[in-house]
């Protein structure tokens, strides 16, 4: 089942669009007060990373959604967008296994987004 959250709905739906591989949803709302949701994918490349950056940028910007923060875009091994209650953690696959955020925010509440995400 999607999120209650509009936006994360809206950012998976673009990143899944993009094929963004491995999505996985974090409602981190009970655990900090830093934002409600942390939004992990994985690209292929650096370039796909920053490709996926840019089309969830562009795509909201349409919607008027601007991030409050950027990090990372110009190395692109992981870049972080913040949206307020959505934080989105876009990997090179090495970047995500080393620092492994699933791990460190297990006691998180995962969404399911799989009637979002295409197989």
């Amino acid at each position: 089942m999607a999120s209650e959250n509009k936006l994360v709905n809206e950012i998976v739906r673009i990143l899944d669009s993009k094929k963004g591989r491995d999505i996985d949803v974090l409602n981190v709302s009970s655990l900090t007060t830093l934002t409600d949701y942390f939004i992990l994918v994985t690209g292929g490349s650096d370039t796909q990373v920053k490709a996926l950056c840019d089309n969830v940028e562009e795509e909201l910007a349409k919607q008027g959604i601007h991030p409050v923060n950027k990090e990372g875009y110009r190395t692109a091994q992981w870049i972080l967008l913040g949206y307020d209650e959505v934080i989105l953690h876009i990997f090179l696959q090495e970047t995500r296994d080393f620092y492994s955020i699933d791990r460190v925010w297990r006691d998180a509440v995962r969404v399911d987004v799989q009637d979002i995400v295409s197989d």
